[in-house]
Parts: C-alpha cells; sequence; structure tokens
C-alpha cells in the first residue's frame, strides 16, 4: 500500500459543506490529499421538460461475474442495465439507447445491441409510448467487413427494422464502413436517401466527429468541416420531412449554433457537445448528452427552471456539472465512458464498476479520483458514505491506503 507515511500530503482539501465522510485521494502531482465529501444536492423526479427534447444517451451495466474482457462478447446484467433507464425516465428524460455511451463499436456487440433495443423499448411501453421516451442507434457495425454501398445499405436496413420493430424511435448513427467506402459526398447522400425513403417516421441523424471515433474522420465527404456541412445540408434539405432532427458531437459551439440557424424548419439540432451544453441549449438547441446519463437530476432541474425563464437557477444547477463533464470528456475523448460508468458505480446505480470490453481500465485512478471530487462538488453523490466506501474499495486496488 502507498500510506500516508510514503506519500507527501497536501494540505486537506475540503468540500465547502464539510459534514461527510473523508478519505485520502490522488493527485495529478503525484501526492495524496485529504478530501472530505460535502452535502449530496437532492433533486425531485418530475415530468418531461416543455421548452426542450432531452435525450440522455444511456450506458450498459456490465455483468460484473461474465468474461467481459477486451474482444470478448457483450454479456449484460439486464436488470441493472434496465433498472438505469427507469432512472433516467423518472426525471422526465428521454432515452437515446444503442448508441455510442452503450459502447457502440467499442464492446457492444451486435447481438447484445439487438436484445438491449428489445428490452429497453419494452420497458418504455410501462411508462408511455416508446416512441416519444427512447430512440435507439441503427449503424451497420453487425457487418465489419461491408465494402460497397448496397452492403451497408443492406446492414442499416435490419438494424433499422429491429429498432423500429421494438417499437422505438430510429437514430441513424455514422458508419465507419460507410466513411471507409464512400468515395464523395454523393455516396452518403445515396446511401442515406435510401435509408430516408424507407422510415415510416422522422429520424435523427448522427454526426459524430472524430474525437469519439476516429474511423469517422472525413464524413459526409470532406475533411474539411464547413464542407461537410454544406454536403450534410444538402442531404437534410432533400429530405427535410423525413428528419426530425440532428445529433451533432463535435464539441464546437460555433459550428452548431450556424448548423442550426441553416437548417429547415421543423428540423431541431441535438446538441451532442458535452463541453458547452448549458449555452448551447439555453440559445435554442435540444439535447442529446451522454453527460446527462450521469447528470440527469441536475439536468432535468435545469431544464425545469429554463422551462419556468428562471435563467439564473438553470445556471446555477449546470454550472458545476461543466467542469465534472470536461474531465470526463478530456482526450481521449472516447473513453468517457469510463467515467460515466463510474458515477453510476458510485451513486449506488450499480453494483460493480466493471464494463464490456474491460473498458474499466481506460482511465488512470488520478482521473477518476478528479472525476470523484468533481461530481461531489456538483452534489451528485446521493449517498456519500456508499461513494466513499466504493472509491476507497478501488483505490486500495490501486495501492492507496485511503
Amino acid at each position: 500500500m502507498i500510506s500516508r507515511e510514503n506519500r507527501r500530503l497536501r494540505s486537506p482539501a475540503f468540500h465547502a459543506e464539510t459534514t461527510g465522510p473523508s478519505l485520502t485521494l490522488p493527485t495529478a502531482e503525484g501526492t495524496l490529499e485529504p478530501y472530505r465529501l460535502g452535502s449530496p444536492k437532492p433533486r425531485a423526479t418530475s415530468g418531461p421538460p416543455t421548452s426542450r427534447v432531452a435525450y440522455a444517451a444511456a450506458h450498459v451495466v456490465a455483468d460484473p461475474l461474465a468474461c467481459n474482457g477486451p474482444g470478448a462478447p457483450a454479456t449484460v446484467d439486464w436488470d441493472a442495465t434496465l433498472r438505469f433507464r427507469r432512472h433516467l425516465w423518472s426525471y422526465g428524460l428521454r432515452v437515446a439507447d444503442a448508441m455510442d455511451t452503450a459502447q457502440r463499436n467499442m464492446g457492444l456487440d451486435w447481438a447484445a445491441t439487438r436484445e438491449l433495443i428489445q428490452r429497453s423499448a419494452a420497458e418504455a411501453k410501462a411508462y408511455g409510448d416508446p416512441t416519444e421516451l427512447i430512440a435507439c442507434g441503427a449503424g451497420t457495425d453487425q457487418a465489419p467487413d461491408a465494402g460497397t454501398l448496397s452492403e451497408i445499405v443492406t446492414a442499416y436496413t435490419e438494424q433499422i427494422e429491429t429498432v423500429r420493430d421494438a417499437g422505438a424511435g430510429v437514430i441513424i448513427m455514422a458508419s465507419r464502413q460507410l466513411a471507409r467506402t464512400a468515395q464523395g459526398p454523393e455516396d452518403y447522400h445515396a446511401v442515406y436517401g435510401e435509408l430516408l425513403s424507407q422510415v415510416d417516421r422522422p429520424v435523427i441523424l448522427h454526426w459524430l466527429g472524430e474525437m469519439f471515433d476516429p474511423g469517422l474522420a472525413g464524413y459526409w465527404g470532406s475533411s474539411d468541416v464547413d464542407e461537410a456541412t454544406a454536403h450534410f445540408l444538402a442531404l437534410i434539405r432533400d429530405h427535410a420531412s423525413k428528419v426530425d432532427g440532428v445529433k451533432v458531437s463535435l464539441l464546437d459551439a460555433d459550428h452548431e449554433v450556424r448548423l442550426r440557424a441553416a437548417l429547415p424548419d421543423g428540423v431541431r439540432l441535438y446538441t451532442g457537445d458535452d463541453l458547452n451544453y448549458p449555452e448551447l441549449i439555453a440559445s435554442g438547441s435540444h439535447a442529446l448528452l451522454g453527460i446527462f446519463d450521469a447528470i440527469a437530476p441536475a439536468a432535468a432541474a435545469a431544464l425545469h427552471a429554463l422551462d419556468n425563464g428562471d435563467m439564473a437557477a438553470y445556471e446555477e444547477i449546470f454550472a458545476p456539472t461543466v467542469p465534472l463533464s470536461r474531465k470526463i470528456f478530456e482526450t481521449p475523448t472516447y473513453h468517457y465512458k469510463t467515467g460515466i460508468v463510474f458515477l453510476a458505480w458510485l451513486a449506488g446505480h450499480q453494483d460493480a464498476f466493471t464494463m464490456v470490453n474491460g473498458a474499466q481500465s481506460a482511465r488512470s485512478i488520478v482521473h477518476l479520483a478528479e472525476v470523484f471530487r468533481l461530481a461531489d462538488t456538483a452534489g451528485l453523490l446521493p449517498d456519500p458514505g456508499l461513494a466513499a466506501r466504493r472509491m476507497r474499495s478501488l483505490l486500495a486496488v490501486h495501492g492507496v491506503d485511503g
């Protein structure tokens, strides 16, 4: 163990409300630091917001007793996974399922994805209309070797039909196979045009930036973002009646505002910017965010403040969540899921800090310690005693006597 005697201790870092348990945390400087937790900020469950449509992109809970190591087929703890979706619905948020946050293309194989879509959509029926409560990602990851536009359309169609048959809304995800195969914007238009001609209700189109998935570089037919945006807008304008909205995950607030202004009437912009979401939602974007998985109670409260025109409360609620989100989504951004699952474990939503594909090891203990501090500062650890006990157990594995 790395004990207090073997590491230089910093001065105590105590929360402003030093009422909770204390423990010792590592710092980025290689020291140890006493830390005392503050008080959580309870938020009442609520109905859906009225001024914005808000989706939380939800994670999956891995079965901790299964072989979920790198490259192994995903084994999901379905009870805990569905319980977490009920948690999100209880705060009035919609669920975006089988998306990047659920480790699509990073461990969640198609067999598990298909079952996730079916189970989550069935669970939504207890709360209302699944098409209003849940939308699921449809991609091409079940056909990793697809190398022609026809094969890509076939793969997309299978997944779209799976989502539609389950009763959920459809989110057409960006495709690694299309990014690899397309020769230019006309190929994207051909594939998406065929898919949009098939759907029976409007869908969400997802533009996932290469910081989330390097395999999607040059999407829409250009590595220049402005040129790619022009191609994307041309596609949307040609099929506006089939597009409910677009989710943009480029982490560029100025670009999002410009794109939002250029969209046809009736097509929503769902921000996927986990770094700048308060200002973007306030200025008119709707939301489809991975960070809402971790901050659902705060997000719901902030959105209801926005509904009531109380911008001071909106900003006050969201403000402490931004440093947390920026830490979770720091580069390499695609490992943000580790922080999302870590917080779900600390908050008691699941029994183990394990992930499919062994992804719980993707972030260092120093990174996770800072996520812990920031979540506490934001009042997002509902049971500080439980959070402290679980954090101590993780610290012990890393040789820190907390």
